[in-house]
């Protein structure tokens, strides 16, 4: 993949973007991105995690065409591996994996680093991965809702972060609204909703919470630094 020539965007080409997109529904954002970017141009990354789908079905009723990124940390629940292949299968996804070199991920293996600094493990397993990855991008798509955490509530349909323009067509959405739409369109949750998880990450630093109170063992920690 060729590296893209990257246009500079402006805060105000931003803030139009915003207002325009603000007025329009989920779908209808996703509709116009590809008449404002080529599809090129769109980096869409999934965790198949928890209510993906959700995300996943919008785009696939868009744009098949659209590949999708899932970062393999190695250290993914199986239900989780197993809910990506059946997304895949049902909604005739392209995905792709991604993942740390194969000596760093040794390292954290042996290290156990997720213990000790689950900072770095977060940063050597999804950051880096990423960061090789976005250079080629000049919009990356994700499924944040404001209502997920303190952070994700400061944020904006479109944002410049770090050298890439920022697209979140969830993000207004709320709890009830995410539910409403899953249950109406008979979307299938993450298998380990039904056994408490709300957020669900890897496995040796997930538990049974509501929202992302379970992530990283119910430390302070509640992002793994992607979207900071």
């Amino acid at each position: 993949m060729k590296n893209l020539i990257k246009p500079l965007i402006t805060k105000e080409q931003i803030e139009v973007l915003n207002e325009k997109y603000r007025k329009l529904k989920p779908l209808e954002r996703i509709k116009e991105l590809y008449t404002d970017f080529e599809q090129e141009e769109i980096m869409l990354t999934s965790s198949f995690a928890a209510t993906s789908a959700l995300l996943l079905k919008l785009f696939s009723d868009v744009n098949k065409e659209q590949l999708i990124y899932f970062i393999d940390t190695g250290y993914h629940f199986k239900d989780t591996i197993i809910y990506k292949q059946y997304l895949t299968q049902l909604y005739d996804l392209k995905v792709e994996n991604i993942g740390a070199e194969k000596w760093k991920h040794d390292f954290t293996s042996s290290d156990e680093t997720w213990k000790k600094d689950p900072n770095m493990c977060c940063s050597i397993n999804k950051v880096e991965p990423l960061e090789a990855l976005k250079i080629n991008f000049n919009v990356w798509v994700s499924g944040l809702m404001e209502w997920q955490s303190d952070h994700r509530a400061s944020l904006d349909i479109f944002e410049e972060r770090s050298g890439i323009l920022k697209f979140y067509p969830l993000l207004d959405l709320t709890k009830e609204e995410r539910d409403g739409f899953i249950s109406e369109h008979h979307l299938p949750f993450h298998p380990l909703i039904g056994k408490g998880y709300s957020s669900i990450g890897c496995e040796h630093c997930t538990l049974p919470g509501n929202g992302r109170n379970g992530r990283w063992n119910n430390n302070p920690k509640t992002e793994c630094g992607l979207h900071l």
